[in-house]
């Protein structure tokens, strides 16, 4: 078993080292789906906007240049610095891709202004990043990589910083400029967001967008209860904290049934992909569940995360009370799909592997999924060297993966999926995470820049894909 592990490690890893598949989009005889949290939403910084994010994206590319000449003479301070750390980072995000050269991507953590009214931030990631030559070397330079277009790009609507309207937070003021009093968490409205860039036609009259449904309609779900969530709170702590009692609803009865889903939102989003024998079909499901940590005094985000996930698993198995934005109501319709997203649960480890916070074990196993990707035994499950290498546990508070070389994060899970519908036949999955001394390693591992790794770098998960057949 040993054996078979490492020859199908060491087979991914030279896939990956010459990107998942060269680009041939115009034969469509097989289509590359990627998923890549991008980390753009820097985290914990309430002075952040989505202006500051269109301001970066749309930097020329001569004044990038002449800002990271001067960078390299390590005089840079202060909001100069900081300018140019996010410069290398979305450089750094952009060789990613055009290394791998995916067909279909999702980009978690772009943001967005919210509506998804402005492309502006988009079209600039295009125009002034993937349009240009990258390097494999980062601030180095040298080995620079093809540019790559995508004619097709979607911004889609988010829950994250929409203010809720009420005290979510339970700190005794409702406050529109509180992430944890949004519908889902975030400093701005459009923090956190995502957008779908594609080579081939976005089917935009045929997608469905579920932005709006309502968590309380969610078959199972219930208010969480209030209790303890690490061994030192008490009761009268949560009390004094938080003005509820152990054994209450967390939430009052108006906001449980003000309350959405979604902590961004769940799109179904048709690819129609022309054959030498017509048109193909395969609807990307795209989510981007909230954490299953930092919960206060319930486990409120720990059932959240399980059902945005398992959200999919009623809906690809039909469910009629599922309504979308356009008030829709029923299941998935189509024939093939590819579940794509940082779902933030891993089946094998963590909270996602325990009852009842498994949506993520539930989704992996179902029948229409494809076993050979969703499973880390599968004959495509999605491994890296990166990962294999990595320190594990990866952090003091993870424990110790017992698949270590599945992990597409830095603080030691599998969280990040590209995984095909049972019907497709997958040719190639992986994970882009360069180990020690391979090129591309200076994408993830930089001591240079900011604090040398993470999303200092480039992110804090992995570019990961699925290759399938599709004629």
């Amino acid at each position: 078993m040993k054996k078979l592990f490492m020859a199908a490690l060491l087979a991914a890893s030279s896939i990956v080292g010459f990107g998942a598949r060269s680009e041939m989009a115009h034969t469509a005889s097989e289509v590359t789906f990627a998923s890549f949290n991008v980390s753009f939403a820097h985290d914990g910084d309430p002075t952040e906007n989505f202006e500051q994010w269109v301001g970066f994206m749309n930097l020329p590319v001569a004044k990038q240049e002449k800002l990271l000449t001067i960078w390299r003479t390590g005089t840079l301070e202060g909001s100069e610095l900081k300018l140019a750390e996010r410069i290398i980072q979305i450089r750094n995000i952009a060789a990613i891709i055009q290394k791998n050269r995916p067909d279909v991507l999702l980009l978690t953590e772009f943001n967005n202004d919210g509506t998804a009214e402005s492309d502006a931030a988009l079209s600039g990631f295009q125009a002034n990043y993937l349009a240009h030559p990258q390097s494999m070397n980062s601030v180095d330079g040298g080995d620079l990589l093809e540019p790559i277009s995508y004619p097709f790009v979607q911004n889609y609507p988010t829950n994250t910083g929409l203010f809720s309207g009420f005290d979510l937070a339970n700190n005794g003021t409702a406050d529109a400029t509180d992430p944890d009093d949004a519908q889902g968490f975030g400093f701005y409205h459009g923090h956190y967001a995502f957008a779908l860039m594609s080579k081939y036609e976005i089917d935009t009259a045929g997608t469905r967008t579920f932005q709006s449904f309502k968590r309380s309609d969610f078959a199972g779900a219930s208010n969480p209860t209030v209790a303890p969530v690490f061994e030192a709170q008490t009761c009268d702590e949560i009390e004094t904290t938080f003005g509820v009692r152990c054994g209450e609803p967390w939430y009052t009865d108006d906001e449980w049934d003000a309350l959405r889903l979604s902590s961004k939102n769940h799109v179904d989003a048709p690819i129609i992909i022309p054959t030498k024998n017509g048109t193909k079909t395969i609807n990307v499901l795209l989510a981007h569940p909230t954490p299953s940590g930092f919960d206060k005094a319930s486990d409120n985000n720990k059932f959240r995360n399980s059902q945005e996930i398992e959200f999919w698993l009623r809906y690809i198995e039909g469910a009629d009370y599922i309504y979308d934005d356009q008030g829709q109501y029923g299941g998935f319709a189509g024939d093939s799909f590819v579940i794509m997203g940082d779902l933030n649960a891993d089946a094998i480890v963590g909270t996602g592997s325990q009852a009842p916070y498994n949506g993520i074990r539930k989704l992996m196993n179902n029948k229409r999924v494809n076993h050979a990707v969703s499973q880390v035994t599968g004959g495509f499950a999605p491994i890296s060297q990166g990962a294999a290498e990595a320190l594990n546990p990866a952090t003091s508070w993870s424990g110790s993966h017992p698949y270590p070389e599945i992990r597409s994060a830095v603080f030691g899970s599998r969280v990040d999926y590209a995984v095909p519908s049972a019907d497709l036949e997958v040719v190639s999955a992986g994970t882009y995470w360069q180990p020690v001394g391979a090129p591309g390693r200076l994408l993830f591992n930089d001591a240079r820049v900011g604090y040398g790794d993470s999303k200092s770098i480039s992110s804090d998960h992995r570019y990961v894909w699925s290759t399938v057949k599709i004629d």
